[in-house]
């Protein structure tokens, strides 16, 4: 998180859902990994972006760039602060499976966490 992004709360409940980045004479509406989900707009306009994009994007599939091999793991997030981005290894739910986290920095990069896009069978 910069200095100078804005914390932006959801009215109903209260949920943190992003931040609003001052740009030029509007903002620009970040999620929670810190990326741009708009041009420069208004206020308003970012509010409801971040309103409407809620924490769904959160519980998806993802791909971790392992510093080592330069390989990509299949991940979960499991925590996210202003400060680091924690994801878990996926395990599909066994509860046998080691449970193996990586802490990255946020804002994250998606040269280094990107979306798992669906595979053309799914």
């Amino acid at each position: 998180m910069e200095a100078d992004w804005i914390e932006h709360r959801r009215a109903d409940d209260g949920e943190h859902v992003g931040w609003m980045k001052p740009m030029d004479d509007g903002f620009v509406a970040l999620d929670l990994l810190g990326r741009p989900r708009t041009d420069v707009v208004d206020w308003l306009s970012a509010e409801e972006i971040l309103d409407e994009l809620g924490l769904r994007y959160l519980a998806d599939p993802y791909e971790l760039m392992l510093d080592d091999d330069g390989g990509w793991l299949r991940v979960r997030i499991a925590e996210v602060t202003p400060s680091v981005v924690r994801v878990k290894k996926e395990d599909w739910g066994d509860m046998t499976a080691p449970q193996i986290y990586f802490t990255v920095p946020n804002p994250v990069s998606e040269e280094q966490l990107r979306p798992l896009l669906p595979s053309p069978a799914d």
